[in-house]
């Protein structure tokens, strides 16, 4: 390890990042992983508002990520056309 005090205070920065990062892209897992669970758990339409507002709160999280730099914004529109897609096999 650097004894440099830039060297050291970049690697904490980074550190840093990497658990924010990290925290991220751990909650945007997690959510589309229930949302697709609970898709497959789909027994009538009529709670179809209720995942609509699951999907809106999974693309809230992943345009944060994307306008904070954590994800790119191809990575970004990829899990959102994944999560509609899923959406649309499942309602139809």
């Amino acid at each position: 390890m650097s004894k440099n005090i830039s060297a050291v205070k970049k690697n904490q920065i980074s550190l840093r990042n990497k658990s924010r990062n990290k925290s991220y892209k751990s909650a945007i897992k997690t959510l589309t992983k229930k949302y697709i669970l609970s898709l497959n758990d789909m027994v009538t339409l009529n709670k179809s508002h209720d995942y609509m507002l699951q999907l809106s709160a999974i693309y809230k999280k992943i345009d944060k990520a994307v306008s904070k730099g954590v994800l790119h914004k191809n990575n970004g529109s990829r899990k959102k056309s994944i999560l509609a897609k899923a959406m649309k096999n499942f309602i139809s």
